[in-house]
Formats: C-alpha cells, sequence, structure tokens
C-alpha cells in the first residue's frame, strides 16, 4: 500500500469513527451544536464589536444580553396574544361546530342516507365547562410528572446549557480555531484552509441569511393575513415564517392552518381565495426574491438536498440529526465539488 492509500485509509477510518462517536453520543450533543449553530451566527458581531476596541469576554456578553432580550421581548408580546388568539377560539369552537353541523349533516345524510345524532347545546356546554376548568390540569399532571421527572430535568438541563455552551464558545472561538490549524497537516494545509474557507462561505449564507428570511416571511405572512381579515393572523404567519427554512413545508403547513380558520371564521369563498393569494405571493416572493437576495443562488443547495438532508439526519439522530442536517449537507457539497474538479482532471476521466 503506498503513502498516499495509507493516508486515505486513515482520514476514512476517522471520518468513521467520528460518525459513529455522533451517533452513539447524539442524546446528550443536542445542546452543544444548538449553541455551536447560535455561536457561528453571532461571531461576526463580537469579532465587530472587538474591532472597535472591546475586550472579548466583554463583546460576548452584550451580544448574548442582548439576544436574550430580544427573545424575552418576543415571548412577551407573542404570548399573551396567543393566549388571547387561543380564549377566542375556545369561546367560537362550540358556534363553529354548530355551523358546520348545519351545513355539513345535511350533506352526509344525502351522500349515505344515516342520520347522525348531533347535540350541540350539550357540546357546547362540555367544551365551556372543560374550558373553564383548565385549571386543574396542573393537579392532573402531577403524576406523569412525577414519572417523567428525569426527562423533565433532562431537558431543563438542556436548556440551561445551551447559553453555558455559547458563551464560551464566542469567548474562545478564535483561539479554537488556531488550534484546530496548528493539528492540520502541513502538507496539506493550504487545501484544508481552502476548503475551510468555502465551507464557512456556504454556512455563513445559508444559516445567517435563513434566519433573515424566516424572520421577514412571518412578518409578511402576518401582515398579510391580518389585512385579508383572518382573525388567526399572529399564530398561522409565524408558523408559516418559521417553517421556511424547509422548502415548501412552511407555504403548505401555513396554509392548511388558514385554511381551516378561514373556513369556520369566513361566510363566503371570497375570504378564503384572498388567504390563498396570499401564501401564493408569499411563495413566490420567498422564492423568486427574498431567498435570492438574503441566501443567495452560490449556496448551491438544492431544495430536494435540503429535505432529503434533514429526513436522513432526523432518522438516523433524532433532533441532533436535524441541527446538523444543513451544516453537514454544506459540509458535503463543498466536499463533492473539490472531489468533481479533482474527477474532471484525473487521467481517469480525461484518458482516451
Amino acid at each position: 500500500m503506498t503513502l498516499s492509500r495509507f493516508a486515505a485509509v486513515q482520514w476514512l477510518s476517522l471520518a468513521v469513527a467520528a460518525a459513529v462517536l455522533l451517533y452513539l453520543l447524539g442524546p446528550i450533543l443536542t445542546p452543544f451544536v444548538a449553541a455551536a449553530i447560535l455561536a457561528y451566527i453571532c461571531n461576526p458581531l463580537v469579532r465587530r464589536l472587538c474591532a472597535c476596541n472591546m475586550s472579548r469576554t466583554f463583546s460576548v456578553v452584550l451580544v448574548m444580553g442582548g439576544l436574550l432580550l430580544l427573545i424575552a421581548a418576543l415571548l412577551l408580546i407573542m404570548l399573551p396574544l396567543l393566549q388571547t388568539e387561543l380564549s377566542r377560539f375556545a369561546e367560537r369552537l362550540p358556534d363553529w361546530l354548530e355551523a358546520m353541523r348545519q351545513r355539513l349533516l345535511p350533506v352526509w345524510q344525502q351522500w349515505f342516507g344515516v342520520e347522525l345524532q348531533w347535540n350541540g347545546a350539550a357540546m357546547k356546554d362540555a367544551l365551556l365547562k372543560h374550558w373553564q376548568s383548565a385549571g386543574g390540569v396542573a393537579e392532573k399532571l402531577l403524576p406523569w410528572l412525577g414519572s417523567s421527572g428525569s426527562a423533565i430535568i433532562a431537558a431543563l438541563v438542556n436548556m440551561l446549557l445551551i447559553p453555558v455552551v455559547m458563551f464560551y464558545l464566542l469567548r474562545d472561538w478564535e483561539a479554537m480555531l488556531a488550534r484546530l490549524d496548528e493539528l492540520v497537516p502541513r502538507d496539506s494545509h493550504a487545501k484544508v484552509k481552502q476548503i475551510a474557507v468555502e465551507v464557512d462561505a456556504v454556512l455563513a449564507e445559508f444559516l445567517r441569511g435563513q434566519v433573515a428570511v424566516m424572520l421577514l416571511m412571518s412578518g409578511f405572512y402576518v401582515l398579510l393575513l391580518w389585512l385579508a381579515g383572518l382573525e388567526f393572523a399572529l399564530p398561522v404567519g409565524i408558523v408559516a415564517g418559521m417553517l421556511v427554512f424547509v422548502p415548501y413545508l412552511g407555504m403548505i403547513a401555513g396554509l392548511t392552518l388558514a385554511t381551516l380558520a378561514g373556513a369556520m371564521q369566513f361566510s363566503d369563498f371570497n375570504h378564503l381565495l384572498w388567504v390563498w393569494a396570499v401564501f401564493g405571493a408569499g411563495q413566490l416572493i420567498e422564492g423568486m426574491v427574498v431567498t435570492p437576495w438574503l441566501v443567495g443562488d452560490r449556496v448551491g443547495l438544492h431544495p430536494l438536498a435540503v429535505i432529503f438532508a434533514l429526513l436522513a439526519f432526523g432518522q438516523l439522530f433524532g433532533f441532533f440529526g436535524l441541527l446538523l442536517a444543513l451544516p453537514l449537507a454544506a459540509i458535503l457539497l463543498v466536499a463533492l465539488r473539490h472531489a468533481k474538479a479533482w474527477y474532471m482532471g484525473s487521467e481517469m476521466y480525461q484518458k482516451r
């Protein structure tokens, strides 16, 4: 075996060992991967603050403090609105069920010849009674909480670990990169550095751009659905906007939820057409304007590749795999580009 083949076998063995280790440690690596992704997104801002003669630690504290304030502000704004929307939904659900009874039962009886018994008043009283007694849910959940205490504690620990790990990653980001750079074999250093720069460009364009797309499309759907008169514009718009990182999933989920809410709210078909027009326009604007503008065509991740990566890594590693799917897909994309360039220049391809 030649030296180059021996080195290739070594690198392949290391890659397989790393994949097996990720698979085995997947359940405990979720907060670390989530923190690493957030740190990667926030690192350019920390770097800019450091360029203004601020210490690295103080810059990290400022950035993380701003991020926590932003999350807290969003929660303070969204939670009361969502609570109001859910209360209105619970109050109107009996009336919607009665309207459905009046519209659907005659059709059911006409098609199937079966007469269904529907006591709308009793159902309405039961729904209101259960909604008003929702305060006793915690008491009923106590036995379940006791039996599932370890899982809940683990989830809380993971949530608390994310800001801690993110702080240390941001503070020591440049130092860790320098140490990794020292470990690269010197004869491969230039090539590895070139690949690392390309991977960084793809990840930066995709992750940071996708966050901007999600926020912009959430605002777009909330505003347009509100203008269309949909009462549940806020939750439906947020769900549709936050799911746009999976191609077509945000549009399909949002359109389904909006159609169900609109069918219960509106008495005519014209209002539903406006709701559908909002999602049609949103899909066109996202695909033709927003995503090329904020993410960029140079990323090169095909929508089918994104869907396959999410499904494959989610199946193999669970939620941890979903976090790793797109970064690893971007790395694989860069590796395939270099493999293609090597193949096109090889004797195997060029010989006649």
